[in-house]
Order: structure tokens, then C-alpha cells, then sequence
């Protein structure tokens, strides 16, 4: 198959620190290109990989200081696609919806993944609009929050199986990755371990809108708690260690969170979530197995009480059953399939 994928272009593909969606991509474009599909994937000059690349920007957006609105970028990506679009079965769409108008007239030769949430106030009457778009799901919490929308499948995020190291063991303190945010608690994250009497390594960036939020609430935390320890923002190649060494991931989310990739980066690893039950979690997580899934704080803290309960080499076989590159792509080749199909019946009727 001769497939493009469109990356946003906030963080290069892969992204050098954080960044869930280009990730992705990049994931599902190595992947693609190791099973001999012609891949061609649109995204920052500064991506790295085996596919054709065509790039929209020199570096990526979120890191280069002279960037200061990423619309007009990205509507000069889908300038780039359209340019190319005709030497494609299948346009692989990451951007979310800044592409529907242009790409209207190809709309049954092109797939869009949501990686966002499908809950909010403004969302319905686009989609109302564009109703014939095939849309891709990353869990079925967020389908079934739209259902009325054009999900063509649910295809959960995977890793590649050796991009991160199992551990077999770990140093004992609790871990949280990711963004500080409050849809992703982490001064709930603190209040649980303090109360565990664990320590706690917070790993994550901390955009400018969330710069408040961090001064007012986090930090003071942070520093009333001997125990707690920020690190920032941690490249791909140190996840493995951290994620590894931690006794458990923290993921105490408090939003509709549409899947939560560092959930299965930690189950790759052999690290167990203790996780909230909102969005995706309670199908990531698998119950006594993978770690627990909680209501608050207090089941969080006698949840930590358990780890010992869990098994890390069961936490990775999970992974490896459920969560992989591989499994990601064979959902998405199902999902060509059947749109080259349909689009070569829609010429043939024409």
C-alpha cells in the first residue's frame, strides 16, 4: 500500500521530549516501512525516519522560540499533502479536524485519528458537518462519548517491544510522567504518595498556560514534601530507567483522558499503574494485574499498600499481548483495507 502519514508539527516525529500524537505517528510510520508498505510521512524537517519524508516546517513548532501560532503551519502542511495527494491509496490523518474542508473531495481515501478528547461543547456541530470522514478511535471511552460520529475502528496506541527495557525489579519510590497539568493531578499524585509515606519523582513539562497552575498549587507542594522530587521534562532514552525503577506509575487524572500513553510505556517496563477511573483507564488497566484502578485518594493510598500483590513480568506479558506496534498496525491495515475497498468500488460506480 502506498500510504501518507500527516503528523502535526508542534514536536518533531519522534518527538525529542514530550509530545503523545507525533509519537504516534512515528510509531505507526517505522512499523509500516519495516512491512514493506511505501510510507511518505508529512512532519517537522528535523523528523527522523525510514519513510520518505516530506517536511512542512524546517523544526519542529513548540521549541522554536519564534513560533507564536501554529494554525498558519499547519494549513501550509495541508498545502504540502494536497500537493502530493494523488500518489497515495490512504491519507493517514493525525492533525485532528484542520484538514476536513481541503481534503473534503478525497474524504474516502483518507483515515483521521483522534488523539484528543470527543467531549466538548464545540465538537458536535463540526462533526455534524463532516459526517463521511472515516474517523479512528484510540479507546472506546472516547467513541462511545460520540457516538453519532463516523468511527471507522477503535485502534489502541502501542509501543515498539523493545523500545523500553523490562525491569525486573524496582528502587521503591512512585513515579509520574507527563504534563503538569490540572486534568493530570499531579499535586494529587504528591498528596497520595505523602500519605503512602512513599517518595515521588515527577517527570514532566510544564507549558506556559500551565506556569500558574505550577507556581500556586504544585510547587508549594513539592517543597512541603521532603519526599518529593522534580525532575522535569526527560527524553526518550531516559524513560526506560525511570519508568523501570519505580515501584508504580501515578496516573491520577481527573478529565475524559482519550487513552494515556504512559500507561503502557510503564507496563513496558514491568511497572504497574495506580490509576483514577475516568476515560480510557479502566480499559488500559487490567485489575490486579497491570496495577489498580481507584476512586480518590484513599483507594489510591491502600492501592499502593498492594503493589507487592503484582507481578512485574505479568505487567509485561500484558504489554506485549495487548500494547505493541505491531498489534497497532495490524488494526490500522485492516482499517486501509477496507477504505481502498471502498473508494475502488466508489470509482467503479462513478
Amino acid at each position: 500500500m502506498k500510504i501518507a502519514q500527516i503528523s502535526p508539527l508542534y514536536e518533531s516525529v519522534p518527538p525529542k521530549l514530550y509530545g503523545g500524537t507525533e509519537r504516534i505517528a512515528s510509531y505507526i510510520t517505522e512499523e509500516l516501512v519495516r512491512r514493506g508498505h511505501e510510507v511518505t510521512l508529512f512532519a517537522s524537517g528535523d523528523s527522523q525516519t525510514a519513510a520518505r519524508l516530506i517536511p512542512a516546517v524546517d523544526s519542529a513548532l513548540r521549541l522554536n522560540p519564534s513560533v507564536r501560532d501554529g494554525l498558519p503551519y499547519h494549513v501550509l502542511l495541508i498545502e504540502r499533502v494536497l500537493e502530493h495527494a494523488g500518489e497515495f491509496d490512504v491519507l493517514h490523518f493525525h492533525t485532528e479536524f484542520v484538514h476536513f474542508p481541503a481534503l473534503r473531495h478525497l474524504r474516502h481515501r483518507t483515515l483521521t485519528t483522534l488523539h484528543g478528547r470527543s467531549d466538548l461543547p464545540d465538537q458536535p456541530l463540526f462533526y455534524k458537518t463532516f459526517t463521511d470522514a472515516p474517523l479512528a478511535a484510540i479507546s472506546n471511552d472516547q467513541r462511545m462519548r460520540a457516538p453519532s460520529w463516523n468511527w471507522a475502528a477503535t485502534v489502541y496506541n502501542g509501543l515498539p517491544r523493545d523500545l523500553l527495557q523490562f525491569s525486573p525489579s524496582a528502587d521503591g519510590y512512585l513515579a509520574f510522567l507527563g504534563r503538569i497539568s490540572p486534568e493530570k493531578g499531579p499535586d494529587v499524585a504528591i498528596k497520595i504518595a505523602a500519605r503512602a509515606g512513599l517518595p515521588l519523582k515527577l517527570a514532566a513539562k510544564i507549558d506556559t498556560v500551565d506556569r500558574p497552575y505550577w507556581e500556586e498549587v504544585v510547587e508549594p507542594l513539592v517543597k512541603a514534601n521532603p519526599g518529593i522530587e522534580f525532575i522535569g521534562e526527560i527524553t526518550e532514552a531516559e524513560k526506560a530507567e525511570f519508568l523501570g525503577g519505580a515501584r508504580a506509575l501515578l496516573f491520577p487524572i481527573n478529565w475524559p483522558e482519550p487513552f494515556g500513553l504512559v500507561m503502557i510505556e510503564a507496563f513496558a517496563c514491568g511497572t504497574p499503574v495506580i490509576a483514577f477511573r475516568s476515560g480510557s483507564v479502566p480499559e488500559v488497566v487490567d485489575e490486579g494485574v497491570t496495577g489498580f484502578v481507584v476512586d480518590g485518594i484513599d483507594a489510591a493510598v491502600a492501592a499502593a499498600g498492594r503493589l507487592g500483590e503484582l507481578d512485574r513480568t505479568a505487567v509485561r506479558r500484558q504489554f506485549e499481548q495487548r500494547f505493541t506496534a505491531q498489534q497497532m498496525a495490524d488494526g490500522y491495515e485492516r482499517v486501509y483495507r477496507d477504505i481502498i475497498e471502498r473508494s475502488s468500488k466508489l470509482r467503479i460506480v462513478a
